[in-house]
């Protein structure tokens, strides 16, 4: 091959490869796009974790619990408390050691667990061990260091790590005081109720928040952070059993075909429970799920004034006229997008 003929070859090399990495990137765009409308599909079928309605809902009425030397700061961004409520759960998969900070199988330690398991998490490293600890979920230790995170915010007037921390919390408050987050049988895989947990937690507040007496009164100071988070956690791990039971007995009085029905969700056919059976189940619980509600905006609100006064009680109008800027909201956005690409193992263009 003579020299013409060796750059006319590596030339005819150099565009096909061009060629191949156009199609690629192509490619990786279109994979990119649907992974994201399959996650988007998942979490309208889905709804994990209190629904996102529900984790917004919570964050935002319990800022109006709190007293006037709050208030006014919480609700200047009281849309940022409530749209990053959910923060956490998109987190969840993408971010190791998030997603145990969400739940906590009691089930798994025995009968009397709250009275065994240790209330600060030192004292519980040290008899059952870390690894096991987070293995079985760390929700109610997790909401004590948050709390003291927020404590140290307040301490330090930092308004950014104040509304972060702050939505947070309420996040992992509300997974709390969820039933199915405290037992090992977190969807009824266990007894063949498969996707209880969402039934539970997002289909019937979609269905019947609109009628639920959320309004509990002012904030109140907690004494005893590490006896209340394991007090309601108790009684939240209470409920399971009926929770479970219930739904049980009413499947084997329907019809399978009367169980679920189909319906449009953004223009997308999706199989849930049917209203009808929704209804009945939600008569079974005899209020539960506004119960848990209401709980998880008391303890979220309680919370954060608790930790506002531990932290001296520091006069928030010197935060007055703090606002996200440009820089900040830019920083927030890709964040979240790195969560997308760990969740996706996509790597940012740069790296090509």
């Amino acid at each position: 091959m003579d020299f013409h003929s060796r750059i006319f070859y590596r030339k005819k090399l150099f565009l096909k490869g061009k060629f191949f990495e156009r199609k690629r990137n192509i490619f990786k765009k279109k994979l990119i796009f649907c992974l994201v409308f399959l996650f988007s599909l998942i979490q309208i079928s889905f709804s994990p974790q209190w629904g996102f309605w529900a984790h917004k809902r919570i964050n935002r009425l319990a800022v109006y619990r709190l007293p006037p030397e709050m208030q006014f700061f919480y609700k200047k961004h009281i849309d940022y408390l409530t749209e990053n409520a959910v923060n956490p759960d998109r987190r969840r998969y993408a971010v190791i050691g998030e997603a145990e900070k969400h739940f906590i199988d009691l089930d798994v330690y025995g009968d009397s667990a709250v009275q065994k398991l240790p209330h600060y998490w030192t004292a519980a490293v040290k008899k059952i061990g870390e690894d096991s600890l987070r293995k079985h979920g760390i929700v109610p230790w997790y909401i004590q260091t948050a709390a003291y995170q927020l404590t140290e915010a307040f301490k330090d007037k930092d308004p950014k790590r104040i509304l972060r921390i702050s939505a947070d919390l309420g996040h992992y408050v509300a997974d709390s005081n969820v039933p199915l987050h405290t037992t090992r049988n977190y969807n009824g895989q266990l007894t063949k109720q498969e996707g209880i947990h969402g039934f539970w937690e997002s289909r019937l507040p979609e269905l019947y928040a609109d009628q639920y007496e959320l309004w509990i009164g002012e904030a109140r100071y907690i004494d005893s952070l590490p006896n209340v988070i394991w007090a309601s956690v108790n009684r939240t791990h209470a409920a399971t059993d009926s929770v479970l039971l219930f739904e049980k007995q009413l499947s084997e009085s329907f019809d399978g075909d009367k169980k679920f029905s189909y319906e449009l969700r953004n223009n997308i056919l999706v199989r849930t429970y049917s209203e009808e059976f929704s209804r009945q189940y939600h008569i079974k619980l005899n209020g539960q799920v506004e119960r848990q509600m209401k709980s998880s905006i008391k303890m979220v609100g309680d919370l954060w004034f608790t930790c506002w006064i531990n932290a001296g009680q520091p006069d928030l109008r010197v935060m007055a006229n703090f606002s996200f800027n440009e820089k900040d909201k830019k920083t927030e956005a890709a964040e979240q997008q790195s969560w997308w690409r760990r969740l996706l193992h996509i790597r940012p263009e740069s790296e090509e």
